[in-house]
């Protein structure tokens, strides 16, 4: 059964979990306290699948005690709106990708600096081990209230166009291309000669549809989950950034939860982190095979394509010294050049 027939028996069973949305608290002894948690990932998609297994397992951990209801798809917000929210306590939970935070902290995108990683051996060092990367997601968010209770994949990032396949960087100069609001990413496609534009997700398929933008950057299963496919028929695998996003907790909540309630919740991140990274990762190739069956033409570089845009990656990693720091960026430098060789 493939990934994508599971998404409706995983779903139906755990749709009877949320309660009344909004509502955070019980209203009398023995009641259920129900929680929030939002995401802009796509009704279905492995993050979404992630979210509802997190859910699950607190009721089933909480003995009904606590219930998390899951709002997918943008329904209460962009990832910069779920962020505030969590900041102020006026939302419980996300799975967020703290990248679209930067305009509220720069260091919140200092993890997609292009081609920290080019496989997952690698990725699995230094995102979800105790290098500067997570140590600087924790950090940062910690100080706007908000807790990192874990990660989730975003994938490897590519570029999807109406414009003819991507094969070298040059390829990318003077498309208008949509990026989060990432100082790192923006400044990679600035390097190819592209016009980075910066777009809430919600918004995108729109600006796609209307031509205000003629691309888009994200993971091969975002777009797809996304439908961007529809207006794009090109999608490259540049693989130009590795994403990664929080499991997230708001601190206001945080603080009103016992040690045992804490403690559930706790281990459902730990789980929802290592299922949904295997699941994304198990089902790339299904989805690349998707999207060719949907009429795109996914292009995947070879060495000598993919070592042009490492070069131009890599290029913008002293500019942006003055945005992350010499020193945090020194220290990320020596990690990378430690892993080098993972495979």
């Amino acid at each position: 059964m493939t990934s994508r027939k599971r998404i409706i028996g995983m779903i139906a069973a755990t749709a009877a979990l949320g309660m009344v949305a909004g509502c955070s608290g019980g209203t009398a002894e023995g009641d259920a306290t129900t929680l929030r948690l939002g995401m802009v990932a796509a009704d279905g998609s492995v993050q979404h699948q992630a979210a509802e297994r997190f859910a699950e397992s607190v009721a089933e951990s909480s003995g009904g005690e606590l219930e998390v209801e899951v709002f997918p798809a943008g329904q209460i917000g962009s990832d910069e709106s779920l962020g505030q929210d969590l900041s102020s306590g006026a939302l419980d939970f996300a799975f967020l990708n703290q990248g679209s935070m930067a305009a509220t902290d720069p260091l919140l995108d200092f993890h997609y600096l292009p081609y920290i990683v080019t496989n997952y051996a690698q990725a699995d060092e230094l995102f979800y081990g105790d290098g500067i990367i997570p140590q600087t997601m924790t950090e940062t968010l910690a100080a706007h209230g908000i807790r990192a209770l874990g990660w989730y994949e975003l994938e490897f990032r590519g570029a999807s166009t109406s414009d003819g396949p991507i094969q070298e960087p040059a390829d990318l100069a003077g498309q208008k291309i949509r990026v989060p609001g990432s100082a790192a990413i923006g400044a990679f496609f600035e390097e190819t000669g592209a016009q980075p534009t910066t777009i809430p997700f919600p918004e995108l398929y729109s600006a796609l549809q209307q031509g205000t933008v003629d691309g888009q950057d994200n993971g091969l299963l975002i777009t797809y989950d996304n439908r961007f496919f529809e207006i794009n028929d090109h999608y490259t695998l540049t693989r130009h950034v590795y994403a990664s996003g929080t499991i997230a907790a708001s601190e206001s909540i945080w603080e009103t939860l016992s040690d045992e309630e804490t403690g559930w919740i706790e281990d459902a991140a730990a789980d929802a982190q290592e299922w949904e990274i295997a699941e994304e990762r198990a089902v790339t190739d299904e989805y690349i095979q998707l999207m060719t069956d949907e009429g795109v033409e996914v292009t995947e570089l070879d060495d000598s394509e993919l070592a042009e845009f490492q070069a131009a990656g890599r290029a913008v990693w002293d500019d942006m010294a003055d945005v992350y720091g010499e020193d945090r960026i020194a220290a990320l430098r020596e990690e990378v050049e430690a892993v080098a060789d993972l495979k």
